[in-house]
């Protein structure tokens, strides 16, 4: 596997530090989200104030949103409906089929289109495989499957790679 499928183009704290300016000025319309630990805490299906004001931000500027994830949609799906967010769920993410299908639900090209989330292995391999501008986000909670736990310590390897050649915007 190519070492540069593994970097995301930012790394920020949140979602809400992201810059929507700076995405349209690189010809960004759309943005796919995860939801564990990106828009939510993993085991919390509250849709807090901020979050919605948020989104709503982002569409009134005019951005496609769709939310991408590994999980069920038992889990999901009021949240999405209740954010208003097509949902694509059982995503089996890294792989593309799923990246694919947001494209065609947000009707634009990999190029428009930034992907947003809390894991390398799954977000930033996932979009970086199909040439979405990838986006990687801290966790929102320490609570997570046993697997995932596993994979952010090979995470951090490659937090401190990227850190250590400055290969962030």
């Amino acid at each position: 596997m190519q070492r540069r499928l593994l970097f995301p183009r930012q790394h920020l704290n949140n979602i809400f530090e992201l810059d929507p300016e700076a995405l349209k000025a690189k010809g960004i319309k759309g943005i796919i989200t995860d939801m564990d630990n990106t828009l939510v805490p993993w085991d919390d299906r509250t849709v807090y104030p901020r979050l919605k004001e948020w989104l709503a931000s982002l569409r009134e500027q005019g951005f496609r949103l769709c939310i991408v994830s590994n999980s069920t949609p038992d889990r999901g799906s009021r949240l999405a409906e209740e954010l208003g967010i097509p949902a694509i769920w059982h995503a089996v993410k890294p792989r593309r089929r799923s990246f694919r299908r947001a494209l065609e639900i947000l009707e634009l090209s990999p190029q428009e289109v930034a992907v947003i989330g809390d894991q390398i292995f799954t977000d930033v391999l996932g979009g970086n495989r199909l040439g979405l501008y990838t986006i990687l986000v801290t966790p929102i909670s320490d609570k997570e499957f046993i697997w995932t736990r596993f994979m952010r310590k090979l995470e951090r390897l490659v937090l401190e790679r990227m850190e250590k050649h400055d290969l962030l915007e």
